[in-house]
């Protein structure tokens, strides 16, 4: 028999749990989901299981970001014009439906596992659990979007994933920079520490659907930090207690484009007629008196949707990876995984449909994986399948995509390093250990640009690399087009007797070849190299060979062209900045959030430039860094992790929210944070805590 002292004690105990709960907010029950906010905004969720987890993410993003995943799930729908009028979001919702992204979504959803498909309920649960606490954050022009679900969740991850890199990089890339990511992993030979190392650094444009956000899910089995794209429900890179990894874009080619032959009935296919399959989409257009109704034909063939149609000619794409509905489970178990063997696993599922991988862990072992669904071509190379290819028959058609067994994949490679700046999978580490001669031509092409050389070196160059020296090379602003010309295009200056050949000769042999803040000449070699590869075609005498990889192309081919284009660039800086020495970061800024800092870092290509910063003109003359880096880290693999990160934008895109572009002074100045995985130390840095009941 209990005795009433102890009925009183279990009965205070409980009183005080409640009380503390309610009015002062103490520790959180087991079940109860709770969001410690560090200081720079970064949510650290705890849950006591994946559900839980999927919930506080939700919840998170929405408090960070809410009016933007809105946007993106209503985009994701198809229904932008149906909710907030305009010519450009018709157009793209006649995407999204041409595409047929969101029937698709529904059953990707339906085929999700019970256990995954409750952890994405659980997301939008989070999501919409912040709408109704949080009306007051949310812009009101996109409370139309509320109720959000996990469909429209797959939707979204599937359109950028799949619709913007996979098929429709020019959507985002082409027309401004091309892809540009570094990513290392070190091995314990190559470590002064003896600890297998990593470097990921991801680079987008800082705008809208190529944010990341960055968080930290604690729960059973998982303790992860990293980051993904905003709204999208799990970590897309990043770093747990025993391994880490980082995605880069590889040169891979997941889409066709077919010209189709249009005849009476449908198209020519294989000696014959095939019709077309179509369909109706209406499209409801918000106008200033209501509503209009947009009809959308899609038209599709055997090749996939029609995306243009003469009458006489139509062009219909392919896209892999759109019958493996995984992608997102795949993430979430690589960021579960403990060990390589789990990972690969995990990366044997092929659902994720392109990215390169690197890989480092705590056991010692690197990792490079050239990732995805590549399509197994009929024939010829990987140039023949980037242009429009003829699809009257069967022939150029592919059904299958390369398995796991057969990707370009290096494991602890001799040389106890490994690297990728988007060139191709042969050369991941120098020698090159992948033979292009045992892989199809179609595959990958083969060379390696001015960045991926200057990354290979700083590997080589270093045997016994310090974590120190590891977040310093992250920051490396050095230009490997300047090591590679500037001797000869200096001294055939100096020897042409024009004074302001001559004068400009003198800056840039006194520059650092760096593009820092207070670099004096990368200004005038930037306007001098746009001149030298404005007119397409190699400038070099010796063209890229894979058995003098860091030291080809080189020659100048027109030595009198060189240096009269040093002349224009002379007098186009010297008439646009009053000095042929103007500093990197006066003429190269940092403008976001209302902040203006000096900027640092180059174009990755043709520069050759690490640190990837790309500025476009701005209206007084300078210019803005607008893409690359974006969140990075240096992580080293020992008994306990040590990381530093930083996300240059901030953490937050909201109104009013301290964390919009708070990071800036910090990556304008090269610094790097500490990234905080110890619940003592994020108690710490705390900025606020939430308990979601």
């Amino acid at each position: 028999m209990t005795s009433p002292t102890i009925r009183r004690s279990r009965f205070s105990r409980a009183l005080g749990s409640v009380l503390c709960a309610l009015i002062l907010g103490c520790a959180p029950r087991k079940t109860d989901t709770e969001i410690l906010w560090d200081k720079w905004g970064v949510p650290h969720i705890y849950g006591a299981n994946d559900v839980e987890l999927f919930r506080g993410f939700g919840y998170a993003q929405m408090e960070s970001h809410a009016n933007l995943l809105l946007k993106f799930y209503g985009q994701a729908r198809g229904r932008g014009a149906e909710y907030w009028g305009g010519d450009r979001n018709l157009e793209e919702d006649r995407y999204v439906r041409r595409m047929g992204i969101p029937a698709r979504a529904k059953a990707w959803y339906d085929e999700q596992a019970p256990a995954f498909k409750a952890n994405l309920d659980a997301y939008a649960e989070g999501v919409n659990k912040y709408a109704t606490e949080h009306p007051d954050q949310i812009a009101d022009s996109l409370k139309v979007v509320l109720p959000v679900s996990a469909i429209d969740v797959m939707a979204h991850a599937q359109r950028i994933v799949h619709f913007t890199f996979v098929h429709g990089q020019e959507r985002i890339f082409s027309m401004i920079f091309p892809p540009a990511s570094n990513t290392w992993a070190v091995a314990p030979s190559h470590a002064a520490s003896g600890h297998a190392m990593l470097i990921a650094n991801p680079h987008l444009p800082w705008a809208e659907f190529m944010l990341f956000y960055e968080a930290h899910w604690s729960g059973p089995g998982v303790n992860f930090y990293g980051i993904t794209l905003i709204g999208f429900p799990v970590p897309a890179l990043g770093f747990n207690d025993k391994l880490g990894w980082s995605h880069t874009v590889n040169t891979y080619d997941g889409t066709d484009t077919y010209r189709l032959t249009e005849v009476e009935g449908g198209y020519k296919w294989d000696g014959g007629v095939k019709p077309f399959e179509t369909a109706t989409e209406v499209i409801k257009v918000k106008t200033a008196d209501g509503f209009r109704d947009d009809t959308l034909v899609v038209k599709s063939s055997v090749h996939g949707p029609v995306i243009s149609d003469s009458g006489k000619t139509a062009l219909a794409v392919r896209v892999a990876g759109l019958d493996q509905p995984g992608m997102l489970s795949q993430w979430w178990g690589m960021a579960k995984s403990q060990n390589l063997d789990e990972f690969e696993t995990q990366l044997k599922t092929l659902q994720v449909p392109m990215f390169n991988v690197m890989y480092a862990d705590q056991a010692g072992h690197i990792l490079y994986l050239f990732g995805g669904r590549t399509p197994v071509r009929s024939c010829c190379d990987a140039e023949y399948w980037a242009g429009v290819v003829p699809g009257d028959s069967s022939g150029n058609l592919w059904i299958r995509t390369v398995p796991y067994e057969q990707l370009p994949r290096l494991l602890d490679p001799s040389t106890g390093w490994l690297q990728n700046t988007n060139d191709p999978p042969y050369t991941s580490t120098i020698p090159s250990q992948l033979d292009p001669a045992k892989f199809p031509a179609w595959l990958s092409p083969v060379g390696m640009h001015f960045r991926a050389q200057r990354s290979a070196r700083m590997l080589a160059e270093d045997s016994s690399i310090t974590f120190d020296e590891l977040v310093a090379y992250k920051h490396d602003t050095r230009m490997e087009l300047a090591d590679r010309v500037l001797p000869e295009l200096i001294a055939a200056a100096k020897a042409s007797g024009r004074p302001k050949a001559i004068q400009a000769a003198e800056v840039l042999e006194k520059w650092d070849r760096k593009a820092q803040a207070d670099s004096r000449g990368a200004v005038l070699f930037t306007f001098w190299y746009q001149t030298l590869f404005g007119h397409g075609g190699s400038p070099f005498v010796s063209a890229w060979r894979a058995d003098s990889a860091l030291t080809t192309p080189h020659t100048l081919k027109d030595m009198r062209g060189a240096v009269a284009g040093l002349e224009s660039a002379a007098a186009g800086v010297e008439k646009a900045y009053g000095a042929l020495d103007v500093p990197w970061g006066d003429v190269m800024r940092i403008r976001y959030a209302g902040k203006d800092e000096p900027g640092n870092g180059a174009p990755g290509d043709p520069p050759g430039v690490f640190r990837v910063s790309q500025f476009v003109p701005d209206k007084d003359g300078k210019f803005k860094l607008v893409h690359g880096d974006t969140w990075y880290a240096a992580v080293e693999f020992g008994p306990i992790v040590r990381a530093k990160v930083l996300l240059g934008y901030g953490n937050s895109t909201q109104p009013g929210s301290p964390h919009f572009g708070d990071q800036i002074g910090m990556y304008a100045r090269q610094e790097m944070r500490d990234a905080w995985m110890n619940k003592a130390d994020v108690t710490a840095n705390l900025e606020k805590r939430e308990v979601l009941k």
